[in-house]
């Protein structure tokens, strides 16, 4: 256990167990020698389990899993942190679950889908004395840190060109599953987007202005005009558009972001990002709701608007005009 962390263990049950991101938090958690003592998932696929925690419990049953928490309460060995990776329309019901159980939760992205949730949980926050702890591991990616700093120390009022990019192929199984619901994922910006929002945001600060040129069911485009900067971004599940895309082969993650045309390189180094945002809540550093809640009200507020292309080309991404046509879609 490394030094400056917390020395006494905690005890996680997590919500979601089977699904895309649950390993990562598995992960974090055993690495830093906490005790991950239940899970919860309709779905028992859930053998990855056997890496990190084979002797947790294990329920289908959502009932049969919080008589598991009363239980052990009443043995006098309550669970203090739940952690919820459950589907996004989901999270507002799984905090709010965790806090009435008397426990701290962690929560992935997003940690809402709609801004008008998060006024409530901050009442049930203060009600309760129990924090709500956002995942936003960007924030911890030593490449952004490297470039928010070298920001802040130039104090330049110049405005800065920034492109984002990023491209992170599925598969038809997506658009059939709740992230291709917009009612239950929020929609393509908010699903796959929300790091990067929040990460632009905690450099930039506040959006002051914004405008969607492109949405479909597989890709998102437009600018975000920030004092000091402008954000020509464009998110895609369509492995088709990526640049290093190869006809008749696989598409790995595209990640790109440049300011002023020079390239930030934070394609690797995901992969502990969660141990260190999860070392941070057990030090009683982590991010807040509060710091969650400025992304969450951006994307509320773009998936009201209507998206239409820009009238200057300057404003637009260079993919927006991408001659690959959204993937074909049908029920």
């Amino acid at each position: 256990m490394q030094e400056g962390h917390v020395k006494h263990s905690k005890r996680f049950a997590l919500i979601g167990g089977a699904g895309y991101v649950a390993p990562r938090h598995y992960k974090a958690i055993a690495d830093l020698g906490q005790d991950l003592v239940a899970v919860f998932d309709i779905n028992d696929s859930i053998g990855v389990l056997d890496q990190y925690a084979p002797g947790a419990h294990f329920f289908t049953s959502f009932e049969r899993f919080d008589r598991f928490l009363d239980k052990q309460r009443q043995l006098g060995t309550p669970i203090t942190h739940l952690v919820v990776c459950s589907p996004n329309h989901l999270h507002d019901a799984h905090i709010r679950f965790g806090l009435r159980q008397d426990m701290d939760v962690i929560c992935e992205k997003p940690i809402v889908i709609n801004s008008k949730n998060v006024e409530g949980l901050l009442q049930m926050q203060a009600e309760t004395g129990k924090r709500i702890h956002p995942i936003l591991q960007l924030r911890k990616h030593p490449s952004v840190l490297q470039w928010k700093s070298e920001l802040e120390k130039a104090q330049s009022n110049e405005i800065k060109e920034v492109e984002l990019t990023y491209i992170t192929p599925r598969g038809n199984w997506y658009f059939t599953s709740w992230k291709g619901i917009l009612e239950k994922s929020g929609g393509l910006a908010t699903n796959i987007g929300i790091h990067f929002f929040d990460m632009l945001i905690w450099v930039f600060g506040p959006v002051v202005k914004f405008s969607v040129h492109l949405r479909s069911h597989d890709r998102e485009s437009g600018l975000l005009v920030f004092k000091n900067a402008r954000v020509r971004y464009f998110l895609s599940i369509d492995g088709a558009v990526s640049p290093n895309h190869t006809k008749g082969k696989p598409t790995g993650t595209y990640r790109s972001l440049t300011i002023d045309n020079k390239e930030v390189v934070f394609s690797d180094g995901f992969m502990d990002l969660h141990t260190e945002v999860y070392r941070d809540i057990l030090d009683k550093k982590g991010c807040t709701i509060e710091d969650a809640h400025a992304a969450i009200d951006l994307l509320t507020k773009m998936r009201k608007v209507e998206a239409s292309l820009p009238l200057n080309s300057n404003e637009a991404h260079p993919l927006i005009d991408s001659k690959q046509p959204p993937h074909p879609f049908t029920l």
